[in-house]
């Protein structure tokens, strides 16, 4: 009888086989080098009608990307593992940036009506803004395109937080703020030891959706801007009409957004509590 806890795994890794073979059966099969024409083999394998390839090969594409990941031979050519690291690295220094602005007002217009109705509306006007529509003006004002990146990262990543450490904030039970007051705390020492333990899970959400919504941009951002990055990568790939690299690609980004949720996911049950 199979344990509880494993019926799940088991059910999924069974649907994920399913659905390659399924794809591998549909799939035609990819030619050789020698039977295929002139015009095949200069546009990299890729006939006049594209072609999705099959499981079997972006198997033995993930291998021989994750065999050396690295490498580096040139602006167009490096490893799957430096354009992640590019990518990882703005999206964590833009998202650093928001917190360190974010957290702190959240905080003000959680503790303060008035900050909320003076902020509110500031945040109305921009929160809906795509990140992305801030590209051009980053670029000009900017004019580096890493730079610009990075602000778009910035401002994709604070609202979850700003918004999510407002809500927590001023949630917080009356009754712990009054015990605080009882004690004669202090407005800094009951934040840090009553308002903050409080609210920690509600901003950890806010912190685990920025996360999420910050690695979704990045990868139009890289697209847009070129260079490094993961979002380079798959742009890069599809120029090239390599469909194995591009799926390969989104197979990774997929991978990596769930590894960085699962990593929030864990900081966030470490501050859950029990009333």
């Amino acid at each position: 009888m199979i344990a509880s806890r494993y019926k799940a795994p088991l059910l999924s890794v069974l649907l994920l086989l399913s659905l390659l073979g399924i794809w591998e059966a549909l799939t035609p099969a990819v030619k050789s080098a020698e039977d295929m024409t002139e015009y095949e083999l200069l546009m990299g394998g890729a006939s006049e009608e594209a072609r999705v390839p099959p499981p079997s090969a972006i198997i033995v594409k993930a291998f021989e990307e994750l065999s050396n990941p690295v490498y580096d031979n040139g602006p167009n050519d490096k490893g799957i593992g430096i354009q992640i690291a590019y990518s990882l690295y703005r999206v964590l220094t833009g998202y650093l940036l928001a917190a360190l602005l974010a957290l702190p007002i959240g905080f003000l217009i959680g503790m303060s009506p008035l900050a909320y109705k003076t902020l509110d509306p500031f945040i109305q006007v921009l929160r809906p803004i795509s990140p992305l529509a801030w590209m051009p003006l980053a670029l000009f004002i900017i004019q580096d395109s890493e730079a610009s990146a990075i602000f778009v990262i910035f401002i994709c990543s604070i609202w979850p937080m700003l918004i999510n450490t407002a809500f927590g904030v001023a949630n917080v039970r009356k009754d712990w703020i009054n015990v605080a007051r009882t004690h004669e705390l202090g407005n800094l020492r009951t934040a840090l030891s009553v308002i903050l333990p409080a609210a920690a899970p509600t901003i950890l959400t806010g912190m685990r959706i920025s996360i999420g919504i910050a690695w979704l941009v990045i990868v139009a951002a890289e697209m847009l801007v070129g260079g490094t990055g993961i979002g380079y990568y798959v742009w890069n790939e599809w120029n090239n009409l390599d469909l194995t690299s591009v799926i390969f690609s989104i197979l990774v980004i997929g991978v990596v957004g769930m590894l960085l949720d699962a990593l929030f996911a864990r900081v966030q049950s470490a501050v859950q509590y029990q009333e």
